[in-house]
């Protein structure tokens, strides 16, 4: 799993406060909408990742370590992968990941947009 082919995806859960304008999750959910990709804000929006009404291609963690461990083990939606933004990982997320064979990249989607974004014109 690469970031190019994160960004060729859809359906992204970005997760963190995606309320607060000064933080990333905020930013991030903010600029994915705004290159047409499909977005749901978990952590203050919504409460699971398992409340969003459709497949989930990507989850982005921006998120406590320990908050994006528990969220992930409790849902019960398949995804593609899984993004773990600066910060948001720890060794115990990975061993999790790793365990329950979800694909993982540590990356930023802010980066991916600038670089591969589906909307882009090459």
């Amino acid at each position: 799993m690469d970031l190019e082919k994160v960004m060729q995806e859809k359906v992204f859960a970005v997760v963190g406060d995606t309320l607060n304008e000064e933080k990333y999750a905020c930013i991030i959910k903010h600029a994915m909408q705004d290159h047409g990709y499909t977005v749901y804000p978990v952590g203050k929006e919504l409460a699971s990742l398992n409340d969003i009404p459709e497949e989930i291609d990507i989850i982005d963690l921006c998120i406590n370590p320990v908050r994006g461990l528990a969220l992930m083990k409790e849902c019960r939606k398949p995804c593609k992968g899984v993004v773990i933004q600066p910060g948001a990982g720890s060794e115990t997320l990975k061993a999790y990941l790793e365990e329950a064979k979800i694909p993982y990249i540590d990356a930023c989607l802010l980066v991916g947009l600038s670089l591969y974004a589906a909307d882009r014109k090459a």
